[in-house]
């Protein structure tokens, strides 16, 4: 708590009359990040039906990139207690969004289609933001740029002859 006080340039007696403890202050900003992502899926499912397929997968690729600010703490305070169960909650809600952005955009796209595409977009959520903020080896000056033809291409592979 003295590390996060110190970082937020916040007295600690302040962050501890807000939050208690860690969890307390982990289940704050995973109540926030879910805010924000349904906030991110609400903008893109505004226009999943009338966009190119091309346009969809790139807002969706994009999407944890264009979170990055707004997430960094909630990513640091995760990744130092991987034993909260709570963090499990976040697969689930990208996924359950995009099972409903891919349903807007092809409404007679089979159930089970759509929660395998689901998966396979999840990968590549988390690979462009590797890419883009040089996270690991998945770095290089054109690898975002392939990761998002890949990202077209499968859309349209499995959309193309769906989306009405």
């Amino acid at each position: 708590m003295a590390e996060i006080a110190a970082r937020a340039k916040s007295p600690i007696g302040s962050l501890y009359r807000f939050f208690p403890n860690k969890e307390t202050l982990a289940n704050a900003l995973l109540d926030r990040y879910a805010v924000l992502i349904n906030k991110a899926f609400d903008v893109i499912d505004e226009t999943a039906a009338s966009v190119s397929i091309e346009e969809l997968a790139d807002r969706i690729l994009n999407l944890m990139v264009n979170l990055q600010g707004e997430t960094k703490a909630l990513f640091s305070v995760l990744e130092a207690h991987a034993e909260w169960t709570r963090r499990l909650k976040f697969p689930e809600i990208v996924h359950n969004r995009l099972v409903k952005t891919l349903l807007l955009c092809a409404p007679d796209l089979p159930m089970g289609d759509a929660k395998n595409m689901a998966i396979v977009l999840m990968h590549n959520l988390k690979t462009m933001k590797a890419i883009v903020f040089g996270q690991g080896i998945a770095t290089g000056p054109d690898a975002a740029a392939e990761l998002s033809l890949m990202n077209r291409l499968y859309l349209l592979d499995k959309l193309g002859q769906k989306k009405k």
